[in-house]
């Protein structure tokens, strides 16, 4: 394939410390920042009502959070017919975790409001409903991958229909025996929102090509963000995140599979006419 052009239009964020993506930024661009214990347990999702936002789950909440941010910073613009693709390994796994222990120990104390936020599209549903959308949307799980493969997806259909997408990625701390195979340990939030490139003349551009080789898993400089890097397959948007928030000029690596590598490059501003003309071969 050749590779991808789009443009970075908005960014939002949520992570242990940093309530969203200005927060953030300025922790990735200091080597000595480290989050402090006393702030939010999860954000407070503003598209929702005061009692829907004390109800939904922690994932849904953070989804709709961030990507609220990230079209705020987008300015102006029409939600009803916009595409979204929302990215997480294993959705909720508190809510996972309680469906399987009370389904092995007393199902009939099962509750149909767990149920329902137990779906893959949970946060995709809650966004169309809550914006209100009636855009395409994807509700995409991929292992250790989810994150790289979301971006791949929202890209291709920025630069194949020629119009804006909302990325967005999650994942939520793992409890009970589900810690053991999904050690997540915190709660993480980010979302992208990504146009055609040239449609925004101070835009960061990614350029994003498949590579037969080989990867590991990216990191940030930044010591304080390592652990979760390492521990949340969305939190691997750090990496990007970073890169982002220093204006550099330079690539980074996602692993898709044990042969084939996602290669990431993050540049400046395209002129204006730098149109994302590249197409999948």
């Amino acid at each position: 394939m050749k590779p991808l052009r789009v443009a970075v239009r908005g960014i939002g964020a949520w992570a242990p410390g940093c309530a969203a993506w200005p927060a953030l930024r300025d922790a990735l661009r200091d080597p000595g920042f480290a989050a402090a214990v006393d702030g939010p347990r999860r954000p407070s999702p503003a598209l929702l009502p005061p009692a829907e936002r004390r109800r939904v789950p922690d994932g849904v909440a953070v989804a709709l959070e961030v990507g609220r941010e990230a079209i705020a910073m987008a300015g102006p613009l029409a939600t009803g017919s916009l595409a979204s693709v929302f990215a997480s390994a294993h959705g909720d796994l508190a809510i996972v975790d309680y469906l399987c222990a009370t389904l092995a120990g007393d199902p009939t104390l099962l509750s149909p409001t767990r149920f329902h936020h137990s779906v893959h599209n949970a946060a995709s549903g809650y966004w169309g409903i809550a914006t209100p959308s009636m855009g395409p949307s994807t509700a995409l799980a991929a292992g250790d991958a989810s994150f790289a493969l979301g971006l791949l997806d929202a890209v291709t259909m920025v630069v194949a229909e020629s119009r804006p997408v909302l990325l967005v990625v999650f994942d939520t701390p793992a409890v009970g025996l589900l810690a053991r195979v999904a050690p997540n340990t915190a709660l993480f939030g980010a979302a992208l929102l990504l146009a055609p490139a040239g449609t925004a003349d101070d835009a960061p551009v990614l350029t994003l090509s498949i590579a037969p080789r080989p990867s590991t898993i990216p990191s940030t400089a930044n010591a304080a963000f390592h652990a979760l890097c390492g521990s949340s397959p969305a939190a691997r948007a750090l990496a990007l995140l970073e890169r982002l928030a220093q204006a550099d000029d330079t690539t980074v690596d996602y692993p898709m599979d044990d042969t084939s590598t996602i290669a990431l490059h993050v540049g400046p501003a395209a002129p204006p006419d730098a149109t994302a003309a590249a197409v999948i071969e």
